[in-house]
């Protein structure tokens, strides 16, 4: 079947009807020929929106680490499977091979055994991108347990949230991690987290940066002794295709992050899947994905999607600027990067610096560049097609959401013409609607609405960890019998789909999606705050920044307004982590409001975007008279 590996825009057509027309024969001749299972499955697809309830591959058993390990030792052992590339140009990448990742996740997986971690537990993974972070997960994956990682960048305080919300009796963690020039030490802000999570039981130890941490007596332990004494062979968990493999954490526009529960033999399937012809992957390619681990994008494009292929995938611990703007393009160089999927946030920060740096670095082995995170805007698309893609390796813009595990609307290189600020066609058997206001489809091209998928794809999340109700609310009741997708997208004159941004309260700064809910109770939290409200505006590099409208207490407020803006800062960075902070911090008398008290941000939206032009109709807020005195002192 050649349905695998699409190359031509004729075939992406024919391969895309028979996806939507037959998806059960579509989807079960995918995982039939491409994968292997311990037991086939007796139904390939049960969905019920309504409920709702999605089952895939029901009654087949498998382990998705026989599939991204063990299958390829026979052909692949001495392949590398990951290539580490540390936060510093001066200390030496590690090449994995397949083989060495066999053992070493056998031994970690021993090592979670031996400490009491089952099948069904739920460990938390807060390490930064060294290779224990992949090797960690893959061992989870191993056993069965659920693996739930958390940024390494976030604080204590989202730390224990996300711990206690699984019950997770573990965590896994580091002594401390690089960040370009900087140390962090995360085995405090560990320490910190657990003060308020008595569930956890144990905290294995990774060594990274060699610092004088302090041990708990009876609950932490160094990692690599347990490792050097751990046997490197196991079998793996016997896994039912619909049992949980991980939940992941993404922002809520209210209150509780939520856990999205990924399950087994769907999600393997669709990442696979998605990866092989995304990229256009070949056996000896190199590829190189620069998101954390951390997030959806790491979960299925540098560990699950890659390996499941038997792909080189690189692993990269630091920054885009250290020792400066050019370590990107001299990983690029030295590892010969064939495919490289970053997000615009990191495209306009080196555009930024001019294309000096680029041409330093021989970048010739590059085929496909892909975007990640957030829509590219067209200035940062032309600049990475002309300087870093050299106009010969074509830009996929990728649309894809944590709750959808997998890419959803994208061009296939080589094989969609590209069109700048597009994510052009839904992938294979994905199904999108533009809904109206009303709940109507809107049919045709040259439209613009709410962005929803009318039918279920392998890679879906089935549930929010411990809230099936909240999971139907947030993505179900919307739209009758439709998964929205919280976006807003316009179908063009040829059928491309753009996406026009979140219509709902959460704001993407960077490529990661910040809920305004919980940074508007962090800082009111500040004792001198009476109330706030968040909004984005448009940012050069960010592509969002985060523009704060904060109500004091005391309104004649003496206290130093650049002292107090440093403490709401402050807060947020403890409360959240630093990537929620805001740029712009504005005291205001008072805030927009309806009559019935909720804030207008749409009016403070656009006085954040200076754009006051057509701010409505105001005359029927409940306190009109505040709209002018915040136009005059917008920052």
């Amino acid at each position: 079947m050649s349905n695998y590996h699409i190359k031509h825009l004729e075939e992406y057509y024919q391969v895309y009807r028979k996806s939507i027309r037959e998806p059960e024969n579509f989807w079960e001749e995918v995982a039939e020929e491409h994968f292997l299972w311990r037991k086939k499955w007796d139904n390939v697809l049960d969905w019920d929106f309504t409920k709702p309830e999605v089952k895939w591959f029901e009654g087949a058993q498998l382990n998705i680490t026989e599939n991204c390990i063990d299958r390829h030792l026979a052909t692949r052992g001495d392949k590398t499977a990951i290539i580490f590339e540390p936060n510093s140009p001066d200390e030496e990448a590690e090449h994995i091979t397949y083989k060495q990742l066999y053992h070493r996740v056998n031994q970690f997986a021993n090592v979670l055994k031996e400490q009491g971690i089952k099948k069904g537990d739920r460990v938390c993974i807060y390490v930064p991108m060294i290779p224990e972070l992949a090797i960690s997960v893959l061992a989870c994956a191993r056993i069965g347990a659920i693996h739930s990682v958390v940024f390494a960048g976030f604080s204590a305080k989202a730390l224990s949230t996300r711990i206690n919300d699984c019950d997770c009796n573990m965590v896994i963690t580091a002594d401390g991690s690089y960040r370009g020039a900087k140390t962090i030490d995360l085995k405090g802000i560990v320490d910190e987290a657990l003060e308020s999570c008595p569930g956890v039981k144990t905290v294995l130890v990774a060594k990274r940066i060699q610092s004088e941490i302090i041990m708990k007596e009876g609950r932490d332990t160094w990692l690599q002794p347990l490792l050097d004494k751990a046997s490197n062979q196991l079998t793996a968990e016997v896994m039912n295709a619909e049992d949980p493999l991980f939940i992941l954490y993404t922002s809520g526009s209210t209150g509780q992050p939520k856990g999205m529960v990924h399950t087994t033999a769907g999600y393997m399937v669709y990442t696979a899947y998605t990866f092989k012809n995304v990229f256009q992957y070949k056996e000896n390619d190199i590829y190189w994905c620069t998101a954390d681990i951390g997030w959806i994008t790491g979960h299925s494009y540098i560990i699950y999607g890659p390996l499941a292929n038997g792909a080189t995938t690189v692993m990269f611990e630091g920054v885009p600027h250290y020792p400066d703007f050019g370590r990107f393009w001299q990983i690029i160089e030295k590892h010969k990067v064939n495919q490289f999927y970053t997000a615009p946030t990191a495209i306009r920060a080196l555009a930024k610096q001019g294309s000096e740096l680029v041409e330093k670095y021989d970048l010739s082995s590059l085929k496909v560049l892909g975007s990640v995170g957030e829509p590219i805007n067209e200035e940062a698309w032309h600049w990475y097609n002309d300087h870093v893609g050299k106009k010969k390796s074509p830009i996929v813009d990728t649309w894809w959401q944590t709750e959808t595990g997998g890419i959803m609307i994208t061009p296939i290189p080589f094989v969609t013409p590209t069109k700048p600020t597009y994510a052009t066609l839904p992938f294979i058997g994905i199904q999108p609607a533009l809904m109206d206001e009303t709940g109507e489809e809107l049919k045709g091209n040259q439209v613009e609405g709410r962005l929803c998928i009318k039918f279920p794809w392998p890679s879906m999340a089935r549930t929010i960890w411990g809230n099936h109700q909240r999971y139907k609310d947030t993505y179900f009741s919307a739209f009758e019998n439709m998964y929205f997708t919280g976006d807003g997208a316009l179908r063009d004159e040829v059928g491309y789909y753009r996406i026009t941004g979140r219509v709902d309260d959460v704001i993407i700064v960077s490529g990661h999606n910040l809920g305004t809910a919980p940074i508007e109770d962090a800082i009111n939290e500040h004792p001198a705050v009476a109330e706030s409200a968040i909004v984005g505006f448009p940012h050069d590099i960010k592509g969002s920044a985060l523009y704060g409208f904060v109500t004091l207490k005391d309104a004649g407020e003496s206290r130093n307004h650049d002292n107090l803006r440093k403490e709401i800062n402050q807060l947020i960075a403890d409360r959240i982590g630093p990537i929620a902070k805001l740029e712009k911090i504005q005291f205001t008398e008072g805030l927009p409001k309806t009559r019935s008290g909720k804030i207008m941000r749409r009016i403070l939206r656009k006085i954040a975007e200076k754009d006051t032009s057509n701010l409505g109709d105001i005359s029927t807020l409940l306190n009109p008279e505040c709209v002018q005195d915040i136009m005059d002192k917008a920052l």
